[in-house]
């Protein structure tokens, strides 16, 4: 598959990997893909996530205060799909798969590369996400020696594409931004 929107291409060369978050409150639990972690602080160790509140783990998420980022491996693309591309109000798709729960209650893939366990801080509205900044509680790996996923490998498993507006679109030959010089 091409990835013909410029703008796409060029979010695409922003390293990045892809994750998947775990989340629980009580005795549900769920997970969802996400391409949008990043470190923010060392002091104390912070992550940031971008979540959309519409999804169906973003309730479990704001109730629990906590959730796990399970970091891919690089031939894990069906697994990203998977839980990106399902929703939990139509099946638990934690049951197809092995995990096992952190510290904080939230669900670890096993058969991930490693996880982060964190605590939610805070809050901010980005546009048709929420930012959610959080202080990493502990984690670990669950892999060795293995590469991570990369986003720019998962072409338009998101279906982010249709998502970006019109007017950054294919702008030419020279992949620019509409109206910049």
């Amino acid at each position: 598959m091409s990835i013909e929107n410029p703008v796409k291409r060029l979010l695409m060369t922003v390293t990045q990997g892809v994750y998947v978050v775990g989340v629980g409150q009580g005795g549900l639990r769920n997970a969802f893909t996400a391409s949008s972690v990043m470190q923010v602080s060392m002091q104390p160790p912070m992550l940031a996530i971008a979540v959309n509140p519409d999804n169906a783990s973003y309730p479990l998420l704001v109730e629990s205060g906590v959730f796990a980022v399970t970091v891919l491996q690089r031939d894990q693309c069906a697994l990203a799909d998977f839980f990106g591309n399902h929703s939990a109000q139509d099946e638990d798709k934690l049951s197809a798969v092995a995990w096992h729960a952190a510290p904080s209650g939230a669900p670890i893939l096993d058969e991930g590369l490693s996880y982060l366990d964190c605590r939610v801080v805070a809050g901010y509205p980005a546009g048709d996400h929420r930012v959610i900044l959080a202080e990493i509680m502990g984690g670990g790996f669950l892999q060795e020696r293995v590469r991570p996923l990369r986003y720019d490998e998962v072409e338009d498993m998101d279906g982010s594409d249709e998502l970006l507006p019109e007017h950054l679109g294919i702008a030419g030959e020279r992949n620019e931004f509409p109206g910049r010089s």
